[in-house]
């Protein structure tokens, strides 16, 4: 039986000319999962998309053979792309809410492939929506189906979407980043979805940095670089004994429990600087915090202290009360009860004029910079924007700020959207780290970035706190990343600190069924352990 996907020597180019991917051929079989991985900018995700016809109107594809399930799709017309698309592949992006349309239900989405496929009636339809539902373990699905995309978690919103793919059965599914930005718990989950799609006979091609992910699933793996194919090959191989240096280096980039004190963004290993790191002298104290939205205890009796030079982890599942603790930690949201204390002065319960003067000792970094920028800002302005200083000293201290960061002069006059992920994020730090605050809040700030850019920037956040001794407080669901870097963590669920201690303690040997459970959920990149 020939292949369900045959691509021979892809070719994608657009207007530049940008040659996105140059040249690549690779198979996929029935039963078979065949992951994607490489950095922003290797062309996997303009492979996915082609192979389904949605490269973009500039985009100029040409290949020596492109077939799904024995199509030859050269030459395909809109139409000819509309019958395969959801019949033939179907297609699950990474951001879910983006994906469905927030002008219908969950239920007239899913609805809508069936309606455009001929399967079904319009009266038999909302049970077939809702037995796709069920199917992708959603709870309530009847209920869920009458719902708009934003009253879903993600999870739910990223479960109605593989519904939405699968509603027409096709042969392929084609999963571009499906699982980055969420929860462990919730991946874990998305991924045993996958899993049983995969062990009912469909072919699965993944497209993912996370390269503990693909090990989970993967039978191969296609390394691409630059838009061609490094390497290629089957999945334990490929990540236990990789043969090409971009492989070796997007594997030492993976943070661990014995990547910490190591660079990661070298495959050499070398050791970070050391901290000057004084737990006893404290900088952030929260004590009994409480904040109630609605009838939801989000944040139930948080208190933790935060040393000079000290990273504290926190973790826990979507609406655990992490970000929401981050938000009460800067300033930005009052608790009902209980009080923070920035050095010795108090930070929560006083006027904003008396805590202004404050806000240069806390600063943040967001999981998305583009969001939080002024778009109408150049990077000059930006990193600018928090220090108490004018003229040539304010632009030298810029410059000094964005050469520490790791970019330089040439990128003052840019504007954010002509940044990538990676220098986004930079210029994020460079502006946070402008007034030298005594604690950074760092929410998700590696979450939506490459393996590779989130080792370079992880490197960054340790030099600058070896250099400056500023102290971090890192929400995160990455566990791995966590495990790399805090020294202590706390571990929330439903609102409540269910196991706090050393980082080492704490994911070695946990002591709550939650912790346990949560560990249990990463995946590993050694593919036995994890099948």
């Amino acid at each position: 039986m020939a292949p369900l996907v045959e691509v021979e020597n892809l070719r994608v180019t657009f207007p530049g000319p940008v040659h996105a991917v140059r040249g690549i051929g690779f198979t996929v079989e029935r039963g078979e999962c065949v992951a994607i991985v490489g950095e922003s900018g290797s062309g996997k995700s303009v492979t996915a998309r082609t192979l389904v016809g949605l490269a973009g109107p500039t985009a100029h594809v040409q290949a020596d053979a492109l077939r799904l399930d024995g199509r030859d799709t050269a030459g395909f017309t809109d139409r000819d792309w509309r019958r395969l698309r959801g019949r033939v592949a179907g297609l699950v992006l990474q951001d879910a809410l983006v994906s469905l349309d927030p002008l219908n239900t969950v239920g007239q989405e899913i609805g809508e492939v069936l309606r455009v496929h001929g399967i079904g009636t319009a009266r038999d339809r909302p049970a077939r929506v809702a037995a796709l539902l069920d199917a992708v373990h959603v709870p309530e699905p009847a209920e869920r189906a009458r719902q708009y995309p934003h009253q879903l978690s993600g999870g739910l919103r990223q479960r109605a979407l593989i519904a939405s793919a699968i509603a027409a059965d096709p042969p392929l599914l084609i999963a571009d980043e499906p699982t980055t930005a969420l929860d462990v718990t919730v991946q874990e989950q998305l991924l045993r979805l996958l899993q049983e799609r995969k062990a009912a006979g469909s072919a699965l091609l993944l497209v993912s940095h996370d390269l503990a992910v693909v090990s989970s699933i993967a039978d191969r793996v296609l390394v691409m670089h630059d838009g061609v194919i490094v390497e290629q090959g089957p999945t334990r191989e490929v990540l236990r004994e990789p043969r090409h240096a971009y492989t070796r280096l997007l594997l030492a980039a993976v943070p661990t429990a014995a990547s910490r004190g190591l660079r990661l963004s070298s495959t050499e290993r070398e050791p970070l600087p050391p901290r000057r790191s004084e737990p006893e002298r404290i900088v952030l104290r929260a004590e009994g915090l409480h904040k109630h939205y609605g009838a939801r205890h989000v944040v139930d009796g948080v208190s933790f202290t935060l040393g000079r030079g000290e990273t504290l982890g926190i973790v826990g599942e979507s609406g655990s009360g992490k970000t929401t603790v981050a938000r009460i930690a800067l300033g930005l949201v009052e608790p009902e009860a209980g009080a923070v204390h920035l050095g010795d002065a108090r930070w929560s319960g006083v006027r904003e004029r008396h805590r202004r003067p404050l806000r240069p000792r806390i600063q943040v970094i967001a999981q998305d910079p583009l969001s939080s920028f002024d778009p109408r800002y150049t990077v000059e302005k930006l990193v600018a924007e928090p220090l108490a200083l004018r003229g040539n000293e304010r632009r030298d201290r810029v410059v000094e700020l964005l050469e520490r960061v790791g970019l330089g002069p040439a990128h003052l006059r840019r504007h954010p959207r002509a940044l990538s992920g990676g220098q986004r994020q930079r210029v994020a730090i460079a502006r946070a780290v402008g007034p030298r605050p005594d604690v950074l809040v760092c929410d998700e700030p590696v979450s939506a970035l490459d393996v590779s850019i989130q080792a370079q920037v992880l490197d960054l956040l340790a030099d600058l706190q070896a250099a400056d001794g500023t102290a971090l407080l890192f929400i995160s669901h990455d566990l791995g990343v966590v495990h790399h870097l805090a020294d202590r963590v706390l571990v929330l669920h439903e609102g409540r600190i269910v196991e706090q201690g050393p980082v080492g303690d704490v994911f070695h040997r946990p002591a709550h069924d939650y912790t346990k459970a949560l560990l249990a959920s990463v995946p590993t990149l050694e593919p036995e352990a994890a099948r």
